[in-house]
């Protein structure tokens, strides 16, 4: 699904990304763990397409087209969904006007009329209730006075009624407490399928209790030093990055 060569990504004149390879098969989760300042997050803006993080050189193909020929919005009707370490605020903007303009973009792009008031309201009383998102919530201002476990399943709530083939999930976990983050783990296993990826960037274990890694990636000054399954989480989570 999404094959990364040599990838070199600097920010501000800053080199991060140093010759970077990776491949991710579909249905896969790879786990992307390391130091601040490893490079973790500028993957994720370099494939969501973040203008301010300059690709010098390298390819990335995601489903067989070049990733770097095409802008943000593009990327996300292609199928990439990148859910932020911090969702932005978006004060005067309902949150279920905001959900029924997303989906009407990709239901374009797919050749398909602007689904109808009825239509969304029954679509949105559906997800919501499979991710336990109370109703009331959509007439609020995106993620406006929203807790952190508020803003993190909203994210995911986006992802569910765009169903992304993948998902690069930028330290999920960022502010949650223990049960904020069982929820949303609990809602992003519900969207777990066989032609759905996900890359999680995270700094800790936690996560990954929850949302179980096929492949764990270890980063160290933006290059990919290490590679095992869940277990070398667990044995970063004992002995930290240097062990």
């Amino acid at each position: 699904m999404l094959e990364i060569k040599k990838l070199n990504v600097s920010v501000e004149d800053k080199h991060i990304l140093k010759d970077l390879s990776l491949n991710i098969g579909k249905g896969e989760i790879h786990a992307i763990m390391g130091p601040n300042g490893s490079g973790k997050s500028t993957i994720a803006h370099t494939l969501a397409g973040n203008p301010n993080y300059l690709v010098q050189s390298g390819q990335i193909e995601f489903h067989n087209k070049n990733l770097l020929e095409l802008d943000p919005s593009d990327r996300s009707l292609l199928g990439l969904f990148l859910a932020f370490q911090y969702p932005i605020e978006l004060p005067g903007v309902t949150n279920a006007t905001y959900l029924k303009q997303i989906v009407n973009v990709h239901r374009k792009k797919e050749g398909l009329d602007p689904i109808d008031a009825g239509e969304f309201l029954k679509l949105l009383r559906e997800k919501s209730k499979r991710l336990d998102i109370p109703m009331d919530m959509h007439s609020r201002f995106v993620n406006t006075g929203f807790s952190g476990g508020e803003k993190k399943k909203n994210e995911v709530l986006q992802m569910d009624l765009l169903n992304p083939s993948l998902v690069i999930m930028d330290e999920t976990d960022s502010g949650l407490d223990v049960d904020a983050l069982k929820s949303t783990s609990e809602a992003v296993n519900q969207l777990r399928s066989s032609d759905r990826s996900f890359i999680i960037i995270t700094h800790y274990l936690r996560l990954l209790e929850y949302i179980e890694p096929d492949f764990v990636h270890v980063f160290q000054d933006g290059a990919i030093v290490e590679s095992g399954d869940k277990s070398l989480a667990s044995r970063i989570d004992q002995e930290g990055y240097a062990g």
